[in-house]
């Protein structure tokens, strides 16, 4: 459980989940780093080229409303803030597909809420989400990322988001 003062920190791809249930076998693997053990998805390729719900442009527009938020009509944005005496920033990028909203990728640390303010601005939490952590490349289930992105922070307070 998040306290008011936890952080996330990420470098992740968000893809759309989807309401369907998951194929048996939805837990793949553990994936171990120095954050912890966590499991991960078993998602079929394809799964990852279908965009979300949203239209691109009214994601772009929904984040553009956030304060201290600045995005590029290519899909590129910055968010940044202060909570806690901690300055914290979230970069992205939105790719589209169709029209519509294919993936975000996202790196920095935020608080948990205002995570949850960005993922509004893309149909959460209507829209099932799934995680994929850059580096290693492994999916994780919101739960799961939730709490490896608060392990991550903590990890590094005060520090700039560590790779991985």
């Amino acid at each position: 459980m998040t306290t008011s003062d936890d952080f996330y920190a990420f470098d992740i791809t968000l893809h759309r989940l989807g309401v369907e249930p998951m194929p048996a076998g939805e837990v793949a693997a553990v994936h171990v780093d120095e954050w912890g053990a966590w499991p991960t998805l078993a998602v079929p390729r394809e799964r990852l080229s279908e965009p979300l719900a949203i239209a691109f442009d009214e994601a772009l527009e929904r984040l553009g409303r956030l304060e201290r938020m600045f995005v590029e009509p290519d899909g590129s944005f910055v968010w940044t803030g202060r909570r806690h005496g901690r300055s914290w920033q979230v970069d992205g990028n939105a790719v589209e597909l169709a029209g519509r909203l294919l993936l975000a990728d996202l790196k920095g640390a935020c608080p948990p809420d205002e995570f949850d303010r960005l993922l509004e601005c893309i149909g959460w939490p209507g829209e099932r989400l799934m995680m994929l952590l850059v580096r290693p490349g492994v999916l994780l289930a919101e739960e799961t990322f939730r709490r490896h992105a608060v392990a991550r922070a903590k990890a590094s307070a005060g520090q700039s988001v560590p790779p991985g």
